[in-house]
């Protein structure tokens, strides 16, 4: 397939048709409140950092968003065990205190359902590399959501992050790509993301009861929703893998 990769600060009318792309999330993960805040933000205010992806027809296939923010200070250093939410939070209150910032974080990598299983998430993270290189960028880092954890929400993310198959690749289809574009497993982000609803949300957003207390699977969830009943929510904390790419 040719692609075509533009950014949206190169072409800021695709605006609205590259957010308007189809996409394959489960809908409580659009849930999260700091994503809603934040991640509609990037296109507009930094929209270098949003890339897309053409066919040779024009229509999009996929698009990939990052955010650069400042790691290397005093009061950072590590990347955070609140993975998505706070790297999101950092890059914008970097943006409006003028913090310089020495490190570019992926956000997402979105391809269009009807072109999955063509390689394009593998396109796009190095699109987003070599954004990041010529933005004078010396790493990517990236809080992964394990494509494949879902179909084990009771396996601790821990053991299944290292996992890997006799050719010492991840055991992860989408952490396998970050390792073949040149990264590494770094550590675990173990509440990335977070999405709290009533019942009655939960309910819209699943199609299922949410009406016993505990561990509820989900489809989708890399990890188990807690419902509790008596108290009228269910909350769902999201791991992921913090993954370093060296540039």
């Amino acid at each position: 397939m040719e692609l075509k990769v533009s950014s949206l600060a190169e072409r800021p009318e695709m605006r609205e048709r590259v957010l308007g792309m189809a996409d394959s999330w489960p809908e409580f993960v659009t849930e999260d409140l700091v994503g809603n805040t934040h991640y509609g933000r990037i296109s507009g205010e930094l929209p270098e950092h949003v890339l897309f992806a053409e066919d040779e027809r024009g229509e999009i296939v996929a698009h990939a968003h990052s955010v650069p923010f400042a790691l290397h200070t005093e009061d950072r250093g590590e990347l955070p065990a609140r993975g998505w939410d706070e790297v999101l939070g950092w890059a914008f209150s970097d943006l409006r205190r003028g913090v310089r910032p020495d490190t570019v974080s992926a956000v997402s990598v979105v391809v269009d359902p009807r072109r999955q299983g063509h390689g394009l998430s593998a396109r796009m993270l190095s699109a987003m590399r070599d954004s990041a290189r010529a933005h004078g960028f010396s790493e990517v880092v990236a809080p992964v959501r394990p494509s494949a954890k879902h179909l084990e929400p009771h396996t601790p993310i821990e053991e299944y992050a290292r996992r890997v198959r006799p050719d010492g690749l991840p055991h992860d289809p989408w952490l396998r790509v970050h390792v073949r574009a040149g990264a590494e497993v770094h550590a675990v982000a173990p509440a990335s993301m977070t999405v709290s609803g009533s019942l009655e949300q939960w309910r819209r957003w699943t199609g299922l009861p949410f009406d016993t207390r505990g561990d509820v699977e989900v489809p989708g969830a890399l990890v188990p929703v807690r419902c509790e009943p008596e108290r009228g929510y269910a909350v769902y904390v999201e791991p992921n893998v913090w993954m370093r790419h060296a540039l």
